[in-house]
Parts: structure tokens; sequence; C-alpha cells
């Protein structure tokens, strides 16, 4: 090789596979599981140092099943306070007007809710996300442009000494102020839904007991959230009411008026943070558009009332995850991408639809409405499937899912599937932890896997699926004993034989008869070469400003 074409080589830009802008929760969440897959990942937060105060608070079981999947299930629990008893609603006069049972193991194997400090639940997922060999973390470096190309994405950032950054594709997981989204043309679809509250977080110096642990004061005088801050906090929300600036409300003299009802002073506590947040309902009607990709809070926003806003953010990591991965490697279309836009968004307008929905019950400042309203779910008992406004199941949207014969979704199909423990050569443990996760194949015995030919197991094994071989009383020594309520009851009570699972733990289909898991393996293998999307839009469900009123 020639001196000049050897310096022409050197000057070749080092393509990373991923860049990730953003290193909150799900900019973490992303470059831990793509760091994992073995994915060449650079992670840019613009902040030099981690934000040192709480945000997000909540997490429900399906999230823990996310961080079991990044390998950070146990140090995610030891820095988590979960819900020991119920979610209660009451009225000014202190009656029940719905009660959630939020105690116990939720469907995915994890506490049901829990609740954390964001900086500390940060501190974890950063550790691990850059303990990867694969990953390389740039604090204080803002991006200041992008650029697409065929191949690649060139970023430039706001300091001369970084140069220019090369990437496969970019993501945009910078909130809700995300600067990848402004570059590109998609449009946003806002509900005009906006109330301001003034969060504090605290630090209790003393021990109360506080039961419930988790409840909402639905007074028209000042509707209030009083929950977990995660372990030793306490999180206090007060809505702002209409003859209130929020410059007033942002002082510390007023947090401190807020919280002396409450019996919180500087004399028994601490607080962290106060600040007045804008609840918003939106999202953004194209998630990707060519190498550009966005996820959370710069994808969508919605009211905090379901706790479900760094959830769905993360439920979007882990769906993203799975198919960059598959893309990057070449075993799956570039057009694999454009599903996590059909499936996410869909998905995530429920979530809103439902955050909306419970926000038009609490925010209530009328007395006679809320006189009318507390009347209503009394009379149901306080239980949530009466007292509540009506709201469809979380499903994702069209994507990669078992199709019918007329080309159409399959019924039943886009549900999150749980997880229990099983038994595999005397271990016992939740099925993630024995397989390692990825695409999971539940079958009642051997007989459908049997059926499997050399194609359908190396197409398998070239998308490193798990075969699980489920038994009753006694497994085999390559079989899964199962737990006397886990699997095998669950999908014998849908009339199932065998489940595909996909990496996000979501039911791609299931067969009714053992023939039928080769339909459904040739299904997925077909999908993920020639996906199937939508634009993601989906009918919202309409707020309601009562339970029991359209």
């Amino acid at each position: 090789m020639s001196s000049n074409s050897s310096k022409a080589h050197d000057r070749t830009p080092k393509v990373h596979d991923v860049a990730i802008v953003g290193f909150g929760p799900v900019g973490q969440m992303l470059a831990l599981l793509l760091g994992r897959a073995g994915h060449d990942v650079i992670a840019l937060e613009r902040w030099p140092d981690p934000y040192p105060l709480p945000r997000a608070a909540h997490f429900d079981h399906e999230i823990g099943r996310i961080f079991q999947a990044g390998g950070v299930g146990e140090a995610v629990r030891a820095v988590t306070d979960p819900v020991p008893d119920h979610y209660e609603w009451r009225n000014a006069a202190g009656e029940p007007l719905v009660r959630m049972d939020w105690s116990g193991t939720g469907p995915s194997g994890w506490p049901t809710a829990n609740f954390f400090s964001q900086p500390q639940l940060e501190a974890v997922l950063a550790e691990a996300a850059e303990g990867q060999a694969t990953v390389t973390v740039r604090r204080g470096c803002e991006v200041t442009g992008l650029r697409p190309g065929p191949e690649s994405v060139r970023l430039t950032t706001g300091d001369a000494d970084d140069g220019e950054i090369h990437a496969r594709y970019v993501i945009g997981a910078d909130g809700a102020n995300s600067f990848v989204r402004t570059t590109m043309t998609t449009s946003v679809t806002d509900l005009g839904f906006f109330y301001d509250w003034l969060v504090v977080d605290t630090l209790p110096h003393d021990h109360t007991e506080w039961s419930p642990k988790n409840w909402q004061l639905c007074d028209p005088e000042r509707p209030t959230t009083i929950v977990s801050g995660g372990p030793g906090r306490r999180r206090w929300e007060f809505m702002r009411l209409p003859h209130e600036n929020v410059e007033e409300l942002t002082t510390p003299e007023a947090a401190w008026r807020l919280l002396e009802p409450w019996g919180r002073t500087p004399q028994n506590t601490t607080i962290e943070r106060h600040a007045v947040y804008t609840f918003q309902a939106r999202w953004v009607d194209r998630w990707r558009e060519g190498r550009l990709i966005l996820a959370g809070d710069a994808a969508h926003q919605m009211p905090p009332f379901a706790g479900q806003g760094m959830c769905s953010g993360l439920r979007d990591a882990i769906n993203l995850a799975w198919k960059l991965d598959l893309v990057l490697d070449g075993r799956a279309d570039p057009a694999l991408l454009d599903t996590y836009t059909s499936e996410r968004s869909e998905h995530v307008q429920h979530a809103i639809g439902m955050s909306m929905a419970l926000g038009q019950v609490i925010c209530v400042l009328d007395p006679d409405a809320a006189a009318s309203r507390d009347a209503r779910m009394i009379a149901a008992g306080a239980d949530p499937r009466h007292a509540l406004p009506p709201t469809p199941p979380p499903v994702l949207g069209d994507g990669v899912l078992k199709r019918a014969p007329d080309g159409t979704r399959a019924p039943d199909v886009g549900h999150l599937t749980p997880q229990y423990e099983v038994t595999r050569q005397g271990r016992t443990a939740l099925l993630d932890d024995l397989t390692g996760g990825g695409f999971t194949i539940l079958a009642d015995g051997t007989g459908p896997l049997d059926l499997l030919d050399a194609t359908d197991h190396d197409f398998l094994a070239g998308i490193g699926a798990h075969l699980v071989p489920l038994y009753e009383d006694s497994a085999p020594p390559e079989g899964y004993l199962d737990a006397p309520d886990g699997y095998l009851p669950h999908m014998r009570g849908h009339g199932h034989v065998a489940a595909l699972v996909r990496p996000d733990f979501y039911l791609f289909g299931a067969a009714t008869e053992a023939s039928g898991l080769r339909e459904l393996v040739g299904q997925l293998r077909e999908q993920l070469r020639d996906p199937v999307a939508t634009d993601g839009r989906a009918s919202v469900p309409e707020p309601l400003t009562a339970a029991g009123e359209r």
C-alpha cells in the first residue's frame, strides 16, 4: 500500500453503530441494551454532570422486567421502594373514592408498583451502560448539528475538540425539548391538556408511617398527591389554583406553606426540590425519519396521573433495541424500524388517554362537580373497575405480529405476556434469568417443537431465540418445570399449545395446535424480511370529566 493511500485510509472517520443523544434513563437503557448486544454505541449528553435532583418517581412491574433484561434487576431493586398496600383516592372528607391494589407481585414477576429517586436509578443504569466495552459516554457534549447521509449520520458538537461523530443511526433521547426532533420534519399531535402542578420532593427526618403509603386527595380546594419518593423520601404534588401564578408557587415559602398542614416543617424535613411542572398530552406523529429516531419524552409527553411517563420511554427503549439489533447485524430489513412508530405510537396513545381521563377526575375545582363525582365513585364502592373512566387495554399497534389469513393482524396479539418462575436442571428463577431473554417459544411439552424443521431451527438460532418446553410434574434435563399457577395453566386457559414471545415480552402469536407453531415461525421469518407498519395513528380515548360521564 502506498503512503498516500495509507493516509487516505487514516482519514476515514470511525462510524459508530448508534449515537444516542441524551443520557437520561431512556438513553441509558438504550445504551445498555445495545451495548450488551455487542453494538458500538456512543452516548452524547449536553450536561457535564448527572442531574442531582428527583424527577420521575414510579415504575411498574413491566419496567422491572426491562431492568432485568438489562442485567440490572437486583441493583435496581436495591434503590426502589415497592408498594406494600394500595393506592387510594379520597375526597375532602377522607372518604375513599377508589382503591387500587398495588401490593404483591405483578404479572411480569416484579412488584406491581415501585417508587424511586431518579438520581439513584440513573446511577445504576449509567454505571452498567458505561461498564460495557462497546459503549462510550461523553458528558458535556452538546450536539449542534445533524447531517444524515446514505450510509450514516454526521453529528457536530459545540466543542471543536470533539470533531465530527459519525453513526449509522442516531436516537434522540434528549427530552421534551429535543434537538434531534427539531431536525426532523415530523408533525406533533397536541391534545391541549395543560395543568400546572407544584412538585415538592422531601427528605423527612422522622420515620412517620404513611398509610396508605401512596394516595390522592381529590379536594376541590387543592387537589394533592402524596406518594413515596423512593426509599426514605416523600413527594407532594399540589395543583396550581386559578388565582395563583407560577412565580409565587416556585418559592420556598410557598412550598413550606403547602407542606405545613401535613406536619412537615424545616425542623423535621428537608426539601430536596420544588418545581412547577406543566402537564401536557402530546406525541410525535412519526418517530423515525431515515437514520434519525426518537424515544422517550422526545417522542411523547403525558400527564403523570397514571405514572407512565418514564415507563413509556423505557418501553420505547426495549422495542427499539431489539429491532436495531437485528437491523444492524443484517438479520432484518431496515424497514423493521418503521414498525417502532406504528407499534409504540398506538400503545403510548392509550397511556396518554388513560392519564388524561384520570386527570379529568382528579383536577376538579368546582365544589358541586366534585360532590357529584364523589357520590358516583362512592356508590361504585371505590372499585376502580366501576369508579374510574373506562379505558381500552394497552396493546401494540400494527407491526411485527401474527397475521390472520386475510392479512390483518390476528386477534389477541400484541399484548404483554406474563413472567413466572420455572425450574431447569435444579435451578428455580424467573424465566428470563434462565433463558437470558430475547425471542422465546413457550411450548406445552416438546410436541410442537418436534415439528420444527432444520430451516426453522437455523432461523431461530440466528435471531437468538430460546425454546422452552414446559412440564407440569417433572421435566427432562432440557425441559422446564412450570410453576403450579404458571405458564401452562395460562396457555391452556386460552387454548394454546405454543406461544412466540418477542424480546420486549409482547405476544407475537400463539398456536392452538402443534402444527401451528411452524406457521408462527414462518410468519416471523417473513415479517423480519418484509415488515408491516401503519402510520401509528390511533384513536385516543375521550377524556371523561367523571366516572360514567361521556
